[in-house]
């Protein structure tokens, strides 16, 4: 089946690419000399992230970033380990064995997963594995099992697109947004209280941050995890679940236990939180490498703003 969505790919490094120090360094850590590699599509980073095999066989996945590639990114990377462990024994994340700082690079070297990415369009069988696998997780982390910032303050202070919109509206905003705006806003502002709750979520949940194996489901890429209502990462995947082939985002909530039981109008204000977030990022300027970004979010934007004019009744 043909791909008619924007693909959650960036333009990644290959090892080559990393600067002489970067890999010298990599190599010193680990003992070795690699000498097979392969750089894994998936994820909007401009990094090098692929699996590596050693000249005595061993092998490592590693993501490696440089403040040059994009100043956030190894800040991102420091959170990304900090959590991934903090998390082992208690998710199923893949192993992390070194960090490796040289020259305001820094590198995270995993245990390889031999795994993939759901296959796109989403498969059923796949998705029910996912839908499986993360209803554990969420009962796994509640309440969190550990530290990390409340995902009230993350949407009063960060997820707030419409209340951004609304104040400086831009020409190219969508119809339907721009119609109401001021009721957007309004609705954006009761997300952090609706947001409350004890669980651990990973806050940017997609196909590219899951890996699929023989025996389970990994999810990958924590740097933004915080503590709030286990819903809302459903809430947040939802939109490129519909986009990449998988059933509407209401289906795919009503998949997950309890979902009929929580407040409808907890669900729109975080829901319309994240369509503000989708729609106000899509409308900015390109960052620096990440030029498959914007479209990926604009596609995510549309999705999660019909999703909620249907729960809503605007028309």
């Amino acid at each position: 089946m043909a791909q008619d969505f924007p693909e959650a790919a960036g333009l990644r490094l290959t090892w080559e690419d990393l600067p002489a120090h970067v890999r010298g360094a990599i190599e010193a850590r680990l003992g070795g000399h690699v000498v097979q590699h392969a750089v894994a599509r998936a994820g909007f980073s401009p990094a090098f992230a692929g699996a590596v095999r050693l000249a005595d066989g061993r092998r490592f996945f590693i993501k490696a970033t440089g403040e040059q590639l994009n100043p956030y990114s190894p800040g991102i990377y420091a959170s990304e380990a900090e959590m991934t462990r903090a998390l082992q024994g208690k998710a199923r994340v893949p192993r992390l064995l070194h960090t490796v700082e040289s020259r305001g690079w820094l590198a995270l070297v995993y245990e390889v997963i031999d795994g993939h990415n759901p296959k796109l369009p989403w498969r059923r069988e796949e998705l029910n594995r996912v839908v499986e696998a993360l209803s554990a997780q969420f009962i796994a982390l509640t309440p969190a099992p550990v530290p990390a910032p409340p995902a009230a303050e993350i949407l009063a202070e960060s997820i707030n697109g419409f209340r951004l919109l609304h104040t400086e509206t831009p020409a190219n905003l969508d119809p339907w947004s721009r119609r109401h705006l001021d009721r957007l806003a309004h609705l954006e502002s009761d997300a952090p209280d609706a947001a409350h709750g004890l669980t651990l979520l990973h806050f940017d949940l997609r196909a590219d941050n899951i890996l699929l194996s023989e025996d389970g489901v990994y999810v990958v890429d924590w740097p933004n995890a915080s503590v709030g209502a286990w819903w809302i990462d459903v809430l947040g995947m939802a939109p490129s679940v519909g986009m990449q082939g998988g059933p509407p985002p209401e289906e795919f909530l009503s998949a997950f236990e309890g979902a009929g039981d929580v407040d409808p109008d907890r669900i729109d204000a975080v829901l319309a939180s994240i369509a503000g977030y989708f729609t106000h990022r899509a409308l900015q300027p390109v960052p620096p490498g990440l030029p498959t970004l914007r479209p990926f979010q604009a596609a995510q934007g549309a999705i999660a703003r019909e999703w909620l004019a249907r729960r809503v009744g605007w028309e």
